[in-house]
C-alpha cells in the first residue's frame, strides 16, 4: 500500500463497514508525545474559517463610496461608527480588536479575493477554498498536502491540529494524520469514548467475522494501542501553559487559548485550524454578523496579546477565509444573499500591515456581485513560500504570483 489512507480504506472494507473511515483514521492521528525537533516550532500558520459566507462590505466598510449607502439603506454601517483606515475605508465598529492590531502594523487587509467561475454553493465553495482546486474535485486539502511534502519529523504527530468537532478537508492528506481536539482543559478528542467502544468491539471480533479474518487486524490493533496509550498526553503537553491575559468566554476565543498553549508547548505544530460561524446572513444581518465579528476580534486580540506576553507573537501568522462574500445589495429581509469577492485578513507573524488591492467597484458589478481581482491561491502561495518556506506549485497544482504582505 502506498499511503496510510489506502490502508485505512482497505481495513475498513475488511470490517464490512462497521467503522467509518474517519473514525479509524482519526484514532491513528491521536498519538501524542512527540518530541519537538530544533526549530520545528519556529513558525505556525493559524487558519480561521469565517464559515457561512461572511459579508465583506460590512466588515471592511467602503464608507466613502455613496453607492454603499444607496444599495444598503437599512443594514449599512454608519460612517460615524466606522473605525477608519483613511477617508474612504474602515472596519466595522465590532472589529476594535483588529483595528488595534492594524494600528500596530500587524494586520494586512487583502481586498477583492476569490477565484475564477465562482460557485455560490456553501459546500462546493468551501471545498474549493480548502482544496485549492476550483476546476476539479480532489481528495486532499492544500494544507494536508503541505504537511505531506514539508519533510517534517515523523515523530511529531501534532504537525497539524484542527480545533473543533471535525477534521476540515483543508487538513486531509495522504500520509499525515491530523488530530481534532476541542476541549482545552482535558484535550479530549471528539467521540473518543464512543469510538473506543466501537473499536474495542471490532478488535475483539464482536459481531463481525470480518474483524477476525482481516489481514490488517494486527496493524489496526497497533494503531489502536498507540492511540490509547498516548492520546491522553496532549493535556500534559499544554498543562504548564499559563495565559497572560483572560480570554473571552466564547468557544472561538477558548479555541484560540488552546492554540496558544499548543504553540507554546513547542511540539512543532505548523498548521492550526479553527472556525467561527455561521455568517450565512440572509436575514437580519447586522445583529448576527456584528455579534460574530465581535467574537472574532475579541478572540484574536486576546490571542496575540497572550502570545506577545510569551514572546511568541512573531512566530504565528493568522490567515482568515470565508467560502464567499455576499451580494452587494441588501435583500428584503435586511440581509444579503450569497455573493463572490470578499476581504481576507493576515495578522501577526511578520505581516507588512496595510491595505492590499483596490476595493471592488460597487457600480461595475457581475450580475449583482463584486468583481474579484486577487486569486486566493496567490494568497496561499505567498503563505507557503514566504512563511512556511516551501515551494507552492506542487501543493497548489500550478504557479501563482506571490504578494507582498509578508
Amino acid at each position: 500500500m502506498n499511503t496510510r489512507r489506502q490502508f485505512i480504506q482497505q481495513s475498513v472494507g475488511a470490517f464490512a463497514g462497521f467503522l467509518a473511515i474517519d473514525s479509524i483514521f482519526a484514532r491513528a492521528a491521536r498519538a501524542a508525545g512527540a518530541v519537538p525537533s530544533p526549530g520545528s516550532g519556529a513558525r505556525t500558520l493559524l487558519v480561521v474559517n469565517l464559515q457561512g459566507g461572511n459579508d465583506g462590505l460590512n466588515t471592511v466598510v467602503p464608507f466613502g463610496d455613496p453607492d454603499y449607502y444607496r444599495v444598503r439603506p437599512t443594514i449599512n454601517v454608519a460612517q460615524s461608527d466606522v473605525l477608519q483606515f483613511d477617508r474612504s475605508l474602515g472596519l466595522n465598529a465590532k472589529l476594535a480588536g483588529i483595528k488595534a492590531l492594524y494600528d500596530q502594523h500587524r494586520v494586512a487587509v487583502l481586498q477583492g479575493v476569490h477565484y475564477p467561475n465562482p460557485n455560490l454553493s456553501h459546500f462546493r465553495s468551501t471545498e474549493i477554498w480548502q482544496t485549492a482546486a476550483p476546476e476539479t474535485i480532489i481528495d486532499t486539502g492544500w494544507a494536508g498536502r503541505y504537511l505531506d511534502d514539508a519533510g517534517l519529523p515523523k515523530s511529531n504527530l501534532f504537525k497539524g491540529i484542527a480545533i473543533g468537532p471535525i477534521l476540515p478537508k483543508m487538513l486531509v492528506s495522504n500520509q499525515t494524520d491530523v488530530p481534532t481536539v476541542e476541549n482545552f482543559k482535558t484535550g479530549a478528542f471528539k467521540g473518543a469514548r464512543d469510538e473506543q467502544a466501537s473499536a474495542d468491539q471490532i478488535l475483539n471480533g464482536a459481531g463481525s467475522d470480518y474483524a477476525v479474518q482481516s489481514p490488517y487486524l494486527k496493524l489496526v490493533q497497533e494503531i489502536e494501542h498507540d492511540a490509547n496509550a498516548s492520546s491522553a498526553q496532549l493535556p500534559h503537553l499544554v498543562a504548564g501553559y499559563k495565559p497572560a491575559i483572560e480570554y473571552p468566554q466564547t468557544p472561538f476565543a477558548q479555541g484560540l487559548n488552546l492554540a496558544a498553549a499548543v504553540i507554546a508547548s513547542g511540539v512543532g505544530t505548523k498548521v492550526i485550524y479553527v472556525s467561527l460561524g455561521s455568517f450565512d446572513t440572509h436575514a437580519n444581518q447586522r445583529a448576527t454578523q456584528d455579534r460574530l465579528l465581535e467574537q472574532f476580534a475579541g478572540g484574536m486580540k486576546a490571542f496575540y496579546d497572550d502570545l506577545a506576553a510569551h514572546q511568541l507573537d512573531g512566530q504565528v501568522l493568522t490567515m482568515t477565509f470565508s467560502e464567499f462574500g455576499r451580494r452587494v445589495e441588501e435583500n428584503a429581509n435586511r440581509g444579503t444573499d450569497h455573493g463572490t469577492a470578499a476581504p481576507m485578513f493576515l495578522i501577526g507573524g511578520g505581516v507588512k500591515g496595510g491595505i492590499y488591492g483596490d476595493h471592488p467597484s460597487l457600480s461595475d458589478l457581475d450580475f449583482g456581485n463584486l468583481k474579484w481581482h486577487t486569486d486566493f491561491r496567490s494568497v496561499y502561495a505567498t503563505v507557503l513560500e514566504r512563511w512556511l518556506g516551501v515551494q507552492s506549485a506542487p501543493i497548489l497544482g500550478g504557479a501563482f504570483d506571490t504578494l507582498n504582505f509578508v
